[in-house]
């Protein structure tokens, strides 16, 4: 199960897994690799929860021990 993770984490480990971004979108901003596009949370104070977690890592197809592990 996916731990909670604070946004700048996020994405400094996305940019490790080759996205580049994050980008401006409508409401949210999103990373880029290839043809996939992730939608990202918006910053906040809090950190991003386990479900939302879970979701990101099925769009990117990584388990969460090898995202903890980058």
């Amino acid at each position: 199960m996916p731990r909670p993770i604070s946004r700048p984490v996020l994405v400094r480990k996305l940019k490790k897994l080759g996205f580049i971004g994050p980008y401006s979108g409508g409401k949210h901003e999103f990373m880029e690799k290839g043809n996939l596009r992730l939608t990202i949370p918006n910053p906040h104070r809090g950190d991003i929860g386990v479900r939302l977690m879970s979701v990101i890592l099925k769009q990117i197809d990584l388990s969460p021990d090898d995202f903890d592990a980058l």
